[in-house]
């Protein structure tokens, strides 16, 4: 019902949402427009709002493909699209916009770096667990493997990272922005079978697309693996440590396996234990390090260089799955969701 409400949508109308498009609404900026948190008028539907910013080149391209990729295609770990606008505005000049269901709990990069800003301004703020890191990556991963496996035209995201990865009220995972999403099909077609013109973001891009060859399914997964990297390290690809040959692959490939509790987010590594028996307690510690070591392996081998090296991502799934049932044999469960490993607060 509410998807037939809004496939008339008009400006007028995002424009009441948003309150004139104010900064007070803003809650994301990215490469091709500005997102806006708004209200309907109708029902009072909270929803997300990208307005593409048609001065920057390509972003009638972005707003094409993430229309074309998302509103055919549906699964859980994808960010709904309910409409489009493209109209023009009361200036007489273009507008166009999509709308989404809006996320409560904003995005992952959020979640990760918030933190640091947090702690330089000395003040708590709720951090990921490492239950929940685990969930949020299956999540990411379910939503490639279907992407990849799953739909009636192979999809390539292309630009996986923290700020496309958006989380609900439970914490589940939805990747978002498919504004530089490309089809397998049409990379037969010898004027798109190239990355050129797939710009990515420096770090997550894989390092054969600055070659000039072709987007490929083993692209997304690497991006994966160094997204998958900084969730258990809290470091971002382009921290000012990594310089030379160092890299976040690199730096998380040197620790394993005896030194992976020196590089993982100190956050995780201080994580309390539930018990209070001793023998308990060192039980279920050992049992964290285990998954930590074995999430960063799986992160590792999804961001080898050679792509044809890379994990196939129906098996990271499979291995992440893995790793959450052995955590959640030592989860707290007071006052925790299990399923999801989200605090009450």
């Amino acid at each position: 019902m509410l998807r037939k409400a809004l496939l008339k949508v008009s400006y007028e109308r995002l424009l009441k949402a948003t309150d004139g498009f104010s900064p007070t609404h803003l809650i994301g900026i990215g490469s091709f427009g500005y997102v806006y948190k708004g209200i309907l008028d109708q029902d009072g539907t909270v929803v997300a709002i990208k307005v593409l910013n048609l001065q920057r080149q390509g972003a009638s391209k972005s707003f094409m493909a993430e229309w074309k990729a998302l509103r055919n295609i549906r699964h859980r770990n994808l960010v709904k699209v309910l409409t489009s606008c493209s109209s023009i505005d009361f200036q007489g000049i273009d507008f166009k916009a999509i709308v989404y269901e809006f996320m409560a709990n904003g995005s992952l990069e959020k979640w990760l770096h918030q933190v640091q800003e947090a702690e330089e301004k000395q003040f708590k703020i709720q951090s990921l667990t490492l239950l929940q890191r685990v969930s949020i990556a299956i999540d990411v991963a379910s939503a490639l493997n279907y992407l990849h496996h799953h739909c009636q035209e192979q999809i390539l995201h292309c630009d996986l990272k923290p700020s496309n990865v958006l989380l609900n009220n439970d914490m589940t995972a939805h990747v978002g922005d498919f504004g530089l999403a490309r089809y397998l099909p049409e990379i037969s077609n010898p004027n798109q079978s190239s990355s050129i013109g797939v710009k990515g973001t420096i770090g997550y891009t894989p390092p054969e697309y600055g070659l000039g060859s072709e987007v490929s399914t083993n692209g997304d997964v690497y991006s994966f693996g160094i997204l998958l990297l900084e969730m258990m390290t809290r470091k971002k690809p382009t921290d000012l440590i990594f310089k030379g040959d160092l890299n976040l692959h690199n730096y998380a490939r040197t620790s394993l396996p005896d030194h992976v509790m020196d590089i993982v987010d100190p956050l995780l590594v201080s994580e309390e234990e539930a018990a209070t028996n001793q023998r308990i307690r060192q039980t279920s510690y050992n049992c964290r390090k285990e998954c930590l070591i074995s999430t960063v392996r799986i992160g590792v081998a999804c961001s080898l260089v050679s792509p044809q090296n890379r994990m196939d991502i129906t098996q990271v799934v499979h291995e992440l799955q893995s790793v959450k049932k052995i955590r959640l044999q030592f989860q707290p469960t007071t006052g925790f969701n299990m399923q999801r490993g989200l605090g009450d607060s």
